[in-house]
């Protein structure tokens, strides 16, 4: 980061370094920050006149992608799970899916064996596993990752927040528009990479297509609810309903985003990663395309014989995912929103605490 500092030749590049020149020096909170601050596009290494071959053997991308592991390892609750970070990989994934479809099928068979044995009248879902059992079950999962992540993230800030402690009007704007639109993915104009000779758009759309169709599927989660508990409408609704068309538009979101970012992973520079970085960022993907595939053949075959077996396995595809979202790659996008708040805060003077021991200028 001094030399960094010192060649300032990649000073447009992305927001790490326009943060990096407001400090004259970095501690560990500095690069934590710094760490979450990027978005790996790999620009910097490829104009670094000081990474590999040079003696120097600088490479950014692969540093800071180690310490944000580091950093998801350190703030995660318990602390005991941030093991859990270098051992999530797809294998792990798939099996905690099987494991949980396999659980879930033995309770249902337990307690409800007709909703396995015979064809549900309409594809009433809650005639295989009641709605009450399927609220309190993923409820509660819910809840306990929800306060894990929350945890996560209060310590993460508590330590990098240093100078700002307020956002302005005009911050609050810069952070929300960059953390929607991945502005950073293409700062300077010329869109991410995939390896030095190759730029393309498709990472930053495979993101927003996985990103959006995340919060599409979760509005018609919040819809659904909303119908039965305040209006008394009970599932299975139609295929134009509100609930259905969100979860539909999701679903494609969840299956097109997912699958073009693992594809795009098998053509990335290795160089912008760091060691045991990869299990962990495709076991996330492969959980996010599991669940929408399951989510999407469900929806289709709802009133088939085979729903209730694939219902199982949905949820079993949800629950390992919600299980492992605290201590899996979506931590990543929680961290990189804070770092990009704080730094729309450093950017505008009308955000900066108004101590001066608490700045960090040089």
């Amino acid at each position: 980061m001094t030399v960094c500092n010192a060649c300032r030749y990649c000073e447009q590049y992305c927001p790490v370094f326009p943060a990096m020149e407001q400090r004259v020096s970095f501690g560990k909170a500095d690069l934590l920050y710094l760490a979450n601050l990027c978005h790996n596009c790999g620009e910097c290494l490829y104009a670094c006149q000081y990474a590999p071959p040079h003696e120097f053997g600088i490479n950014v991308p692969q540093t800071l992608a180690g310490i944000r592991l580091r950093s998801y390892e350190e703030y995660c609750w318990p602390r005991l799970l941030g093991a859990a970070f270098r051992h999530n990989g797809t294998v792990t994934a798939l099996l905690l899916t099987v494991a949980f479809s396999a659980l879930l099928y033995v309770a249902t068979l337990m307690t409800n064996p007709n909703g396995l044995t015979r064809l549900v009248p309409a594809g009433d879902f809650y005639g295989v596993v009641p709605h009450g059992v399927m609220v309190s079950l993923f409820g509660g999962v819910a809840i306990y990752a929800l306060a894990a992540l929350a945890i996560g993230l209060r310590r993460f800030w508590r330590d990098v927040q240093g100078g700002p402690d307020a956002l302005s009007p005009l911050a609050a704007r810069r952070a929300l528009r960059d953390v929607l639109t991945l502005r950073h993915l293409h700062t300077t104009g010329v869109d991410c990479t995939t390896n030095e000779e190759a730029r393309s758009p498709w990472r930053r759309w495979y993101h927003h297509a996985t990103f959006y169709g995340f919060m599409l599927c979760f509005a018609s989660t919040s819809v659904a609810a909303v119908y039965h508990s305040v209006f008394g409408w009970s599932a299975p609704y139609g295929y134009t309903s509100l609930p259905v068309l969100l979860g539909t538009a999701g679903g494609l979101g969840l299956v097109i985003g997912p699958a073009g970012l693992l594809a795009l992973r098998r053509r990335r520079d290795p160089a912008l990663s760091a060691a045991g970085q990869q299990g962990l960022d495709e076991s996330f993907i492969t959980l996010l395309l599991v669940t929408s595939l399951t989510g999407l053949a469900l929806l289709v075959l709802r009133n088939q014989a085979v729903m209730a077996t694939l219902l199982v396995v949905h949820l079993g595809a949800v629950l390992a995912l919600f299980v492992t979202l605290p201590y899996g790659k979506f931590v990543h996008g929680i961290y990189r929103t804070a770092a990009l708040v704080k730094y729309a805060a450093e950017l505008d003077p009308e955000s900066q605490s108004p101590n001066p021991q608490d700045k960090r200028h040089g």
